[in-house]
C-alpha cells in the first residue's frame, strides 16, 4: 500500500510525549482560512517554489511551457533552477518503507518516552494507509495521532484501537461558524470527541488561537463548557503564528486571513480556568 507524505520532522518535542518523529500525511478535507500547512491540503503531488532568492530567470516556467504548452512548474523544473528553490511537495512511500524509517529512532524513543506522531493535512484522510502503518509499528513504539477529528465515526473508532495517544483539535464549537471558517460542519468532530472521551486512550485537546475567530469569549466559554461536560481537565492553547502566511507563496496562493486583531492569551486562559481546566500555552 502506498501513502503520500509531504514532510517528516524528526526530534520533535511538540507533538506528543518525549522526542518524536512527526509524519505529515498529505490531504485534508477541511479548508481552514488560517491553515498553517497549505502545502498539505491537496492530496495530489505539487511542485513548490521558494520565492526567497529567486533570480526571476524564467527557466523553470520555460521548462513547463516546452513540456505542457503552459507556463507552469513541472517536475522537470526542479533540475533547471539555478538556485535549487524548487522541489516536489510529496513523497510516495510504502507502509514498510515509511515505518522502517520511523523505527530507526526506536532507541531514542525508548530513552525519552517518545514515538511517532502522524499529522497532516489530516492523517485520517489517508485512513487505510494510516491504519496499516499503525498496525505495522504495533507495540514497537508509542503511536500518536494529531487530528482535526473530521472523519467518519466508524473509522475514528477503528483507528483508536491502534493508538497510544491522541492530539485532538477543537477549533470552533458553533456549527455555523465552523462551516464559515473551515468549510465543513463540526458534527462529526464533536461526535468523535465524545468517542475519544469515552475511550481509554490518553489524549490532549488543542485549540489554535485565531484572532477574532477561535479566540473569542463565546468560543472559549463553549469549549470550556464542553470539556467540563466530559470531565476533561486539560487543554493546550496554540497562539497564532504571525508568519503563518509565508508558506502560501510556495503553493502560489495569496494569504488573506479575515482578521487583524488579537486578544491577549491570558484572557482565554482565564476563561477556561473558570471551568476548572488546566491550561498550557505552547
Amino acid at each position: 500500500m502506498i501513502g503520500r507524505v509531504f514532510s517528516i520532522e524528526e526530534f520533535s518535542t511538540f507533538d506528543g510525549p518525549g522526542i518524536r518523529t512527526t509524519v505529515f500525511l498529505k490531504g485534508c478535507p477541511l479548508r481552514c482560512v488560517w491553515c498553517h500547512n497549505p502545502e498539505g491540503q491537496l492530496f495530489e503531488h505539487q511542485i513548490i517554489k521558494s520565492p526567497n532568492g529567486c533570480l526571476h530567470c524564467g527557466a523553470c516556467l520555460d521548462c513547463g511551457e516546452r513540456l505542457t504548452g503552459e507556463r507552469k512548474l513541472v517536475k522537470e523544473s526542479i533540475a533547471v533552477c539555478p538556485r535549487n528553490l524548487i522541489r516536489e511537495c510529496a513523497v510516495d512511500d510504502t507502509v514498510q518503507e515509511l515505518c522502517n524509517r520511523i523505527l530507526q529512532n526506536t532507541e531514542m524513543f525508548q530513552k525519552t518516552g517518545g514515538g511517532v506522531t502522524f499529522s497532516g493535512g489530516e492523517p485520517l484522510a489517508q485512513y487505510d494507509f494510516l491504519w496499516e502503518c499503525l498496525r505495522f509499528i504495533g507495540s514497537k513504539t508509542n503511536r500518536a495521532l494529531q487530528t482535526s477529528g473530521f472523519c467518519e465515526e466508524e473509522k475514528f473508532g477503528g483507528i483508536l484501537e491502534h493508538l497510544d495517544y491522541v492530539l485532538f483539535d477543537l477549533k470552533l464549537i458553533d456549527e455555523k461558524k465552523h462551516i464559515q471558517y473551515t468549510g465543513a460542519s463540526n458534527r462529526l468532530i464533536i461526535k468523535n470527541f465524545e468517542t475519544l472521551c469515552n475511550s481509554k486512550i490518553p489524549f490532549c485537546i488543542r485549540t489554535p488561537l485565531i484572532p477574532t475567530i477561535t479566540d473569542t469569549k463565546e468560543n472559549m466559554e463553549a469549549i470550556g463548557s464542553l470539556l467540563k461536560q466530559y470531565n476533561v481537565c486539560y487543554i493546550e492553547l496554540l497562539p497564532y503564528n504571525k508568519m503563518a502566511g509565508s508558506k502560501y507563496k510556495l503553493v502560489d496562493k495569496v494569504y488573506n486571513p479575515p482578521f487583524d486583531e488579537r486578544i491577549p492569551v491570558e484572557t482565554q486562559k482565564e476563561i477556561l480556568e473558570q471551568y476548572g481546566i488546566t491550561v498550557n500555552v505552547l
